[in-house]
């Protein structure tokens, strides 16, 4: 049984590897387009709430072409930044920006779930977008208070339901409807369709913080923002 539990989730982590492999070179623009940058405010708020003084080693996971990665490094410009992702064609593109930047940020291709650090190696870690398309969500939260230090901050922004019955709907319509129609019209329909089974199958805000907390995370909370439609979590790994 666990075998073919293994063999399920890893055919699933590559299907979606795959996939934003493939929607890489249109990733940035989708992202605007369809959050009608908004998402640059969400990140802006991930990066001011996340930093603190003693933030000197940070890796963003999930990285994909390095939006958060610069983000951190334009506001802590001694500390060491390293961006994971498991598409190296995101990597690729984030190299671009990073290269343009002169940004001396570390780019690492693994999987969330088998970070290749050694325990207590970070002051933060940040990910953006990228926790429900971990397959082993629990297991990966186990990964990042692994590698985070003692007082060390885990931040994670992640698109959520809507709070208020009347915006859900019409954010439900959005995402269901309307968002495969125009993400199909530049990049795969398929992964346009994703996205919104993505975020309804992603654990509630009470729920995801049971997870942290089952981690071994502490001072664990949330922030809604933009009337819920995304959320961000904040926790630490106190021993």
């Amino acid at each position: 049984m666990n075998d073919n539990k293994s063999i399920d989730n890893e055919n699933r982590g590559r299907a979606i590897q795959e996939m934003f492999s493939a929607i890489a070179p249109r990733y940035d623009f989708l992202n605007r387009l369809l959050s009608l940058g908004i998402d640059q405010s969400w990140r802006q708020t991930l990066v001011r709430m996340a930093l603190r003084e003693e933030s000197r080693a940070i890796l963003d996971v999930a990285c994909g072409t390095g939006d958060v990665s610069l983000a951190l490094r334009q506001k802590t410009p001694q500390a060491r930044i390293v961006g994971l992702d498991f598409s190296q064609a995101m990597l690729d593109l984030a190299k671009i920006k990073i290269d343009r930047a002169q940004a001396g940020i570390e780019l690492v291709a693994a999987s969330a779930e088998e970070l290749p650090f050694p325990k207590a190696d970070f002051d933060l870690l940040t990910i953006a977008f990228g926790i429900r398309n971990v397959v082993d969500k629990k297991k990966a939260l186990v990964e990042f208070y692994r590698v985070l230090k003692p007082h060390g901050r885990l931040v994670v922004l992640e698109f959520s339901q809507p709070q208020m019955a009347w915006l859900r709907t019409l954010y439900n319509f959005y995402f269901f409807k309307v968002l495969p129609l125009i993400g199909g019209l530049f990049a795969r329909r398929s992964a346009y369709r994703y996205l919104p089974d993505s975020v309804a199958k992603f654990p509630s805000r009470d729920e995801f913080v049971g997870w942290l907390k089952e981690a071994g995370f502490r001072q664990c909370r949330y922030h809604s923002l933009t009337f819920g439609i995304a959320t961000l979590y904040l926790a630490e790994k106190l021993d």
